[in-house]
């Protein structure tokens, strides 16, 4: 996974209340990937607007931009983002102005800003930091999937992990270790 940061403070050279954005207009490689400047968004009942200061970014983003698989264009890509709550929509609780938190439904989190359902957000724990976050959410998730639910890894197991390099492999190795399989 490779991550990205977008600098908080810094000469801004857009106009006040919009944000920059990577976005692209047609399906392609990365050369249609486009810096553009769009509103922030307003949080609605029960979302939460988040200041991106990570991203993961994911094999999704590449079939999406490909056209391999279908989105509306434009398309500001991204899924899974970490950042700071800077405002919340009527109903939501759980989630102030100010809280590190992360997501794998920030859908266009290739953006300084990210509206995401409260549902789909967790606190990130003191001592983690935004990169962490934003790089563990989904694969963590599919790591957790695998060894849980797919098949219920227990002491004495042996899981067979093919790529165990990559992040989910990682994780999943560290998962089976925890429990006891070999």
């Amino acid at each position: 996974m490779v991550r990205a940061r977008l600098p908080r403070a810094g000469l801004k050279v857009h106009a006040v209340g919009d944000m920059r954005a990577i976005q692209f207009q047609e399906h392609g490689g990365p050369e249609v990937l486009k810096m553009v400047d769009l509103p922030v968004p307003t949080p609605g009942p029960g979302h939460v607007l988040i200041h991106v200061d990570a991203i993961g970014v994911n094999f999704i983003e590449i079939y999406f931009r490909r056209g391999t698989y279908k989105g509306a264009l434009p398309m500001t890509p991204g899924s899974e983002a970490a950042g700071t709550v800077e405002a919340v929509g009527a109903g939501v609780t759980g989630f102030a102005p100010g809280e590190l938190v992360a997501s794998v439904g920030a859908l266009g989190s290739y953006a300084e800003y990210a509206l995401v359902p409260a549902a789909q957000l967790v606190k990130v724990p003191a001592g983690l930091s935004a990169e962490q976050a934003a790089a563990a959410m989904l694969q963590g998730m599919t790591a957790h999937y695998l060894s849980h639910s797919t098949f219920a890894l227990k002491a004495g197991d042996t899981a067979l992990v093919h790529a165990g390099a990559g992040g989910v492999g990682l994780l999943l190795t560290q998962i089976a270790a925890r429990i006891g399989g070999g």
